[in-house]
Order: structure tokens, then C-alpha cells, then sequence
């Protein structure tokens, strides 16, 4: 059993001046500060990589440079999916008692730090070094393939896809910290410039610069407590071209045993945080797990079912999409927001439940999949 008694978020976009460095501390001061804890109080630390500070031993650079000598460090890289393997690992590592108190951060100046050319360089490493990114694949070219399968199979359009953006603009319009705000149509989505057809800029998320952090713990006693019920992973095949299924990527498995382990349904989450680096992303996550039907997502977006006061509210903060993507850290946004709706803490972005909530990320190309089952303390 483990609890996470603290998060901390920085505002994603442009921090000038501001280096990994500088964001992970931001975010870790916010995280102890919200568990009630010192740096002192801390035995453990997780953090992320960085692509614009690639450093071998992140971790112990990170431990000194925040003044603390933890006697648990590593760090983690696994794409996308690596700010919920972090979790996992930590609410691992507090269960079987290697340390009491973890300090799980990341945090990037991806924005800022490095040219377009070279992030897109580093990501597009994702692929196959023989048989794809010889070829120039980058990861939305990646993506637009795999959008451009699902739209076959299930018959939508590129419209579908567009209502999950305009869904994710309109969570976000109530967050202060998110890198966009202001509202946009479905036209908006559909005139934007294309970048990998079928998606438009606006189906793709943003670079950012920002950090999240969070304090994973034994025991409920600092902070404000919301219980790591279970944590589940799955990895099928790293490389699209070595895929033997562009339309199933394990996200259903991987969420199905965390909801068996946790001794929960689906039909019992109240909040879901679910991964969205581009609008078939979250399409196909949403409908692989069972939180909408096959080819349905964007509809149900559209009738307000992901909505704050809808069925089942879905990444209240605006997601990758319109909170930003600032690399590992874009992820653990989510659960920074899961963590102040679960605590009542989330201000006019405040769902009416939020008791059970299930977050699923992935990394790559939905190669690498982590779900987490997390319930009120």
C-alpha cells in the first residue's frame, strides 16, 4: 500500500532562463510543500530524463543540486509512459518497505532549451533505426498512420478526432497554469495546418517548458492522502514496422489488471486521466480501455459525456493537448490534477466525484503502456 500525499505543477509554456534543473526544483519545492514535508524528511528519489540535459546520472545530479542524500535513487525512461512508471516503482518500492518517503520529479526545458529541429530529431530515435528513421519518419508521421487505420476501420472522420481537441481546450480554459487557454471549434481543428496527414497542428500537442513532481509515501500521515491502489504494465513491440496489430496496443490489458488488482470495474471510476500527445491518442486509448465505444470518443466528446459535470470527467486540466507537453512531466500533469480532484482541491475545475480514478499513459508509439488505480484516502 502506498499513498501520494503531495504533488506540485509548475505552469507549462515558455519559463525563459529556466534549464531541467531549475523546473524539477520548482516542482519538487511546490510537491514537499503540499505534503507537509522537508527535504530532509525524503529517502527515496525517481526522477525522469530529460532530452535537453541527457546527463547518465540524473538522479544523484538532481539529489545534490536539491540538497538532499536520499538513500534510494534512480532514474527512469520509458517515453511517454515513464512519469506513471515512475509512480508504479515508487508505490513499489514504499510497499516493500526499501524507503518511506519518495520524491518522484521531472521536469524540462523543452521549449526553450533546444531547437525544433533538434527535438524532433531526439523523438523521431523512437523508431526503428534501420527501417524507420532512415526513411524520415518523426513521431507524428508515426501517428498520422496509425489515425489513418482507425479512421478506415471505424468509419470517422477527421472531425472526430478535432472534438477531442476542442474537448481538451475547453478543460483547460480553467486551469491558470495551462499553455493554452482560449476556446477553439472544430473548424478551428480542421483549418489548421497540416503536419501529418490526417492530423493538423491542432491534433497534435504542443512543446513546452515546465516540471511536476509528487511525494509518494508509506503512510498516509503528512499532505493531503490519496491511496496508489494498484499499478499495472504492459510492453508489446517497440517499433511500428514489427507491430503485428495497428489496432490493438495492450492499453486494455494493462488497465484490466489494474482494475483486478485494486478489486475495482470500470464501471466504478468516477475521474479518468488518460494519456493525449494527439487526438487519436486519446481516441484510441479511451475506446481500447473501455471508457467509450469503438469509433465513439469524439462523439461522446462532443455531447459533453468527458466534460467537469459529464459522466465520466476526463483530464480536467486540459491534457498534453492543451496543458502542454513539456516531455516526462507532461504526463504527470495528469495526475497532479487527479490528485487535487481527488482532495477536493481543483477550484472551479472541481468535479461533483472523483472518489475512484483510473490513469493510463503510454510510451512511443503506444508500445508501452502503465495504468494506475488511485482511491480517496
Amino acid at each position: 500500500m502506498s499513498y501520494l500525499v503531495g504533488s506540485g505543477l509548475t505552469r507549462f509554456g515558455r519559463h525563459e532562463a529556466c534549464n531541467t534543473l531549475d523546473l524539477m526544483t520548482e516542482a519538487a519545492t511546490a510537491a514537499l510543500s503540499d505534503a507537509q514535508l522537508e527535504r530532509s524528511e525524503i529517502d527515496g528519489l525517481i526522477c525522469g530524463y530529460s532530452t535537453t540535459m541527457p546527463h547518465l546520472m540524473l538522479a544523484t545530479v538532481f539529489a545534490e543540486h536539491f540538497g538532499i542524500q536520499p538513500s534510494y535513487a534512480h532514474a527512469v525512461q520509458v517515453g511517454g509512459a515513464t512519469g506513471f512508471a515512475m509512480v508504479m516503482l515508487a508505490h513499489l518500492l514504499v510497499s516493500a518497505g526499501a524507503a518511506r518517503r519518495i520524491l518522484v520529479v521531472a521536469g524540462e526545458n523543452r521549449m526553450t532549451g533546444q531547437s525544433r529541429d533538434a527535438a524532433i530529431q531526439t523523438l523521431a530515435q523512437t523508431g526503428h533505426p534501420q527501417y524507420e528513421v532512415p526513411l524520415g519518419a518523426t513521431i507524428p508521421a508515426y501517428y498520422g498512420l496509425i489515425a489513418s487505420r482507425y479512421m478506415w476501420e471505424h468509419q470517422v472522420t477527421e472531425a472526430d478526432f478535432a472534438e477531442l481537441a476542442v474537448l481538451m481546450r475547453r478543460q483547460s480554459a480553467r486551469h491558470p497554469g495551462a499553455q493554452f487557454r482560449e476556446p477553439i471549434s472544430v473548424d478551428d481543428v480542421l483549418s489548421s495546418r497540416p503536419i501529418a496527414s490526417p492530423l493538423k497542428v491542432l491534433d497534435c500537442c504542443p512543446v513546452s517548458d515546465g516540471g511536476c513532481a509528487f511525494v509518494i509515501a508509506r503512510e498516509p500521515s503528512h499532505g493531503h492522502p490519496v491511496r496508489i491502489r494498484s499499478a499495472r504494465q504492459i510492453h508489446t513491440s517497440q517499433h511500428v514496422t514489427a507491430a503485428s496489430n495497428l489496432a490493438h496496443f495492450g492499453a486494455d490489458r494493462c488497465s484490466a489488471q489494474a482494475l483486478t488488482d485494486a478489486h475495482r470495474s470500470l464501471a466504478e471510476i468516477e475521474y479518468a486521466a488518460v494519456y493525449d500527445s494527439f487526438t487519436v491518442t486519446l481516441a484510441l486509448l479511451l475506446e481500447e480501455i473501455g471508457l467509450a465505444k469503438r469509433g465513439q470518443s469524439g462523439v461522446m466528446a462532443r455531447e459533453g459525456y468527458f466534460d467537469r459535470d459529464g459522466a465520466l470527467p476526463l483530464n480536467l486540466h486540459g491534457g498534453l493537448l492543451s496543458y502542454g507537453h513539456c516531455g516526462v512531466a507532461g504526463a504527470m500533469a495528469h495526475l497532479a490534477e487527479a490528485h487535487r480532484q481527488m482532495t477536493g482541491r481543483a477550484e472551479d475545475r472541481q468535479a461533483a466525484r472523483a472518489g475512484v480514478a483510473l490513469l493510463h499513459g503510454d510510451g512511443g508509439v503506444l508500445s508501452s503502456h502503465v495504468s494506475l488505480v488511485l482511491e480517496a484516502a
